[in-house]
């Protein structure tokens, strides 16, 4: 099998796009083999999400058959209903008397403030499912990260546009750890192994402002006319592997994945950011305690190459440069 350094490395797992550049926003499914265990942690203080405290530990259902992840604020979670109705009339989901039913947790980013105010609807979830592959898996402006913006503290009108990025690590056990991230932080984003700033708030003419000094004087723009966060944000990521683990390890795995987020988006899980992350492992390959921790680590460096190429690899859109065009300047 070639390796594509994107989440469908992990056997079974496929990956689909809904996109509407139209309007800046989308959605993207992620769906599960058979007995694919899933897992989560919230950190950010705006979250929008659906089916989350179903996957907390000692909750009674372990198998989940897709991740949807939208845009459209609280709106686009209307999504995941067609990504269960989907499911339901292929015959996938849990088994109860003459009923089936999909198990589609769900996360949603606020991207209302670029393009026109729209949303992903159920529609919009049945035809991303649709297309969902195991073969290469489309990044930048799409999908999720359609409507994305990142480093909004200072202004909106200083954002850089960010999208949705994917990652994959190989372990010489025949493990995989992937992740595929929606970046639309009110941070800005540095890579942690070169120390690059990435995206930042514009300079008036090119390059990036100086992020330290406009946080040490609190220098943030009112956007409401009473000052504060800006609300457009929000962050989110599932990470999966072929490692067979239980819901409380695969819990754990969601939440140490939460430093990929913390090592490239600064600053991080802030009151307008509702940074969610899921977990799926489906089962293929044994480990043990080591093999666990392994797992766990390289969950983070997954997380964190897919934020990256997330904001690397998105195009302008809605007048919001990418980070590309606008230090090419």
């Amino acid at each position: 099998m070639p390796i594509r350094d994107a989440l469908t490395d992990v056997p079974g797992i496929r990956v689909g796009h809904w996109t509407d550049r139209r309007n800046a926003t989308g959605c993207t499914v992620v769906a599960c083999p058979p007995g694919t265990v899933g897992g989560v942690d919230v950190r950010g203080a705006a979250p929008g999400t659906r089916e989350t405290d179903l996957l907390r530990p000692g909750n009674l259902i372990e198998e989940v058959h897709a991740v949807v992840l939208g845009g459209g604020s609280a709106f686009g979670l209307e999504a995941a209903s067609g990504v269960m109705q989907e499911l339901a009339a292929q015959g996938v989901g849990l088994n109860f008397h003459d009923s089936i039913v999909p198990i589609v947790p769900s996360a949603i980013l606020f991207d209302l403030g670029v393009g026109r105010p729209k949303h992903p609807t159920a529609d919009a979830g049945r035809r991303a499912l649709r297309r969902a592959s195991g073969g290469r898996v489309e990044t930048g402006t799409v999908g999720a990260g359609t409507g994305a913006t990142v480093a909004k503290q200072g202004g909106s009108e200083r954002a850089i546009k960010g999208g949705i990025g994917t990652a994959s690590e190989q372990l010489d056990t025949g493990v995989v750890v992937a992740a595929i991230a929606a970046v639309n932080a009110v941070g800005s984003i540095r890579d942690p192994h070169t120390g690059e700033t990435v995206a930042a708030p514009r300079g008036d003419e090119r390059g990036f402002l100086d992020l330290d000094a406009i946080l040490r004087v609190a220098a943030m723009p009112a956007e409401d006319g009473e000052g504060g966060d800006p609300p457009t944000n929000t962050s989110l990521a599932i990470v999966a592997t072929n490692a067979r683990l239980t819901k409380t390890q695969i819990n754990r795995v969601a939440t140490v994945a939460h430093d990929g987020f913390a090592s490239t988006i600064w600053p991080v899980h802030t009151r307008s950011d509702g940074d969610t992350i899921f977990g799926l492992a489906t089962g293929e390959i044994e480990v043990d305690a080591a093999g666990y921790r392994a797992v766990e680590a390289f969950a983070v460096r997954a997380v964190e190459r897919a934020v990256l190429d997330g904001v690397r690899s998105a195009t302008s859109l809605a007048g919001v440069p990418s980070a590309s065009e606008w230090t090419a300047r």
